[in-house]
């Protein structure tokens, strides 16, 4: 009987280290404290504020930036205020549909790596064609040009 139980514990201690393991993969926590949180603006007032401020053009996008709306101020920590459009001229939805996705991903790629993106800003990012053709790491590289020329000018 002796030989049974301590089997059952060593089986049982066997699943619990892998059951501990398991967690320790899925979960790391680097990734998650590292991850920013993105609010888009909802309101047309809201867009037609920041389309009155500062400006940047690039070959792959227009950003248009200020300071944190007077409304959004209960969120400043919390996310980051950015939107992404386009127009309708630029291709199909789909199309559209990507170009966003890759500007999205380079943002946010971006804000993992460094402290670039100032959480205090409301940022408006209109994407152009050229995003769909190029590479992505053209892109990003981009992206990170024109936020340090922001965080200088800010």
């Amino acid at each position: 009987m002796d030989l049974g139980l301590e089997w059952k514990k060593r089986v049982v201690e066997k699943r619990l280290q892998e059951e501990g393991q398991k967690v320790e993969k899925n979960y790391p926590p680097s990734l998650s404290s590292k991850m920013i949180k993105f609010k888009s603006l909802n309101k047309r007032e809201e867009f037609l504020k920041i389309f009155k401020k500062k400006k940047i053009n690039t070959k792959y996008f227009t950003i248009y930036f200020g300071k944190n709306l007077s409304n959004l101020k209960e969120d400043i920590n919390k996310c980051l205020n950015i939107s992404f459009i386009m127009k309708k001229k630029i291709g199909n939805a789909v199309t559209r549909n990507k170009i966003k996705r890759k500007l999205k991903n380079a943002v946010q790629k971006t804000s993992k790596q460094s402290q670039l993106i100032d959480l205090n800003y409301t940022y408006v990012i209109v994407g152009k064609n050229n995003v769909y053709r190029d590479k992505f790491i053209n892109i990003l590289n981009e992206v990170n040009k024109t936020f340090k020329k922001i965080k200088q000018v800010g």
